[in-house]
Formats: structure tokens, C-alpha cells, sequence
């Protein structure tokens, strides 16, 4: 199977557990892998039959700017159902970082892998 990417994609959202974080906006840095069958669209020059990163990273953006949730396993978790259901999507990868959380660390998030290859 074929992958399409999208790395570094950064959006600003509320995320985490303390007070003070309920009232800001932070950044989380998003790398995703999805599983996709680009012979379709290549064959033929066809955008409709790839997987259109420009959406999905649209479509990212606007599910970060509505979301508030305390752990970034729940917003990798929502993200990739959403993700996987509007776009049909059979597999993905998602590396979630939310920089300075750590200040000894570039970052610290999850990764995780939903759908079947």
C-alpha cells in the first residue's frame, strides 16, 4: 500500500490538564502517514482519486481550532476518527508532539496507528 504524508503540520488548540492551560491556546506539531492506493490517481492525472493533503490539512486545522481537550491522547484519538471517517481513510500513523510541556524536552506527545494496512 501506498502512503501519503503530512509532516510538521502545526495548529493551535486547547490541550491540557492544568487551569492555566484551559485558558491558552497552544501548539501541537502533527506528523501523519495514511495508507492509500495512489495508482487511481496517477494513472489517469486525477486529483479527485488522490487522497487531497491540502483538505485533510484543512480539515485538521479546523478540528484543532475547535477542540478543547485536557490529554493530547484524546485529541490523537477524536482526530483520527474523524480523519479516517470523512475521508476514508483504511490506515494512519499519528505522531502528536506538544512542544516545551517538558521544559528539558524539544517535546513530548503519543503516536499512534489506527486501521489495518
Amino acid at each position: 500500500m501506498d502512503r501519503v504524508f503530512i509532516e510538521g503540520l502545526e495548529v493551535d488548540t486547547v490541550i491540557g490538564a492544568y487551569d492555566w492551560e484551559r485558558g491558552i491556546r497552544q501548539v501541537l506539531r502533527l506528523d501523519l502517514s495514511f495508507a492509500w492506493d495512489n495508482r487511481p490517481a496517477a494513472a489517469d492525472d486525477d486529483l479527485s482519486k488522490a487522497l487531497d493533503y491540502a483538505s485533510v490539512s484543512a480539515r485538521i486545522q479546523a478540528f484543532a481550532e475547535a477542540s478543547s481537550f485536557e490529554l493530547v491522547e484524546t485529541f490523537a484519538e477524536r482526530l483520527a476518527e474523524v480523519l479516517m471517517g470523512e475521508f476514508n481513510i483504511p490506515w494512519l500513523h499519528l505522531k502528536l508532539t506538544k512542544p516545551g510541556a517538558v521544559p528539558a524536552a524539544k517535546g513530548v506527545g503519543v503516536e499512534i496507528e489506527r486501521g489495518c494496512r
